[in-house]
């Protein structure tokens, strides 16, 4: 069962995070998509097992955290270095679906010597999407709208810089597709895996959402590599 701790992050900010594990275990960051919360994790988590000391936050302006109104990739990737400082972990392995798999190539690319492995599952490549505009679903929601229109720009206009960033990434990286049900440009994202300089891509094709459709097939490949 994970342990759960408020950690409090420059600018009055609070993360709420899971922890499992032990205390001298491995150290993984894993980064959830747009909506989620740390809770999609729990599978992956438990199927990793002991040799891991895993943090799963929910990021900004999901689940029980902050909600501070900036929803920027490059606001996500400050704070998942301002967890890793927070949290005493002076280098980790990221993994991030879609949303935090962008904020942790940026991380890796502007940080590297913070990022000791990499696994980006079903993460958007740094070009243009053409994603439609979002609809608010009707009724209370466990994030803050906001986030889903700010989200959606940057996907659609991403910034040049993150795709040069790429080849500065020093990690071992494991880019995961979720095949052709996914609706992310198979032929950018293997232009992407080619553009980090120790990119590997592999596939388990149950579509984009890969944390909650294959639990055990995605920790064990992160545990084949790491």
């Amino acid at each position: 069962m994970a342990e759960t701790r408020t950690v409090p992050a420059p600018g009055g900010l609070q993360f709420h995070c899971r922890i499992w594990g032990p205390d001298d275990g491995v150290p993984v960051l894993l980064l959830h998509g747009v909506t989620g919360s740390g809770a999609a994790w729990e599978r992956v988590a438990d199927a990793l097992g002991p040799r891991w000391r895993i943090y799963a936050p929910d990021m900004r302006g999901h689940g029980a955290s902050s909600r501070p109104g900036d929803y920027s990739f490059e606001a996500m990737r400050d704070d998942v270095l301002a967890l890793m400082d927070a949290l005493g972990v002076p280098e980790a392995v990221l993994v991030g679906h879609s949303m935090g798999g962008i904020a942790a190539y940026l991380l890796a690319a502007a940080r590297p010597e913070r990022v000791s492995g990499l696994v980006l599952v079903e993460t958007p490549p740094p070009v243009p999407l053409g994603r439609p505009a979002p609809v608010r679903p009707e009724g209370e929601l466990d994030y803050d709208w906001e986030l889903r229109p700010q989200i959606i720009a940057q996907l659609n206009a991403p910034s040049e810089a993150w795709w040069k960033g790429l080849s500065a990434i020093t990690a071992q990286t494991l880019v995961v597709s979720g095949g052709d049900q996914s609706f992310l440009p198979g032929e950018r994202v293997l232009e992407m895996t080619a553009e980090i300089p120790w990119g590997l891509l592999t596939e388990i094709p149950v579509g984009h959402d890969v944390v909650a459709a294959a639990p055990e097939r995605l920790a064990a490949a992160i545990g084949d590599l790491f």
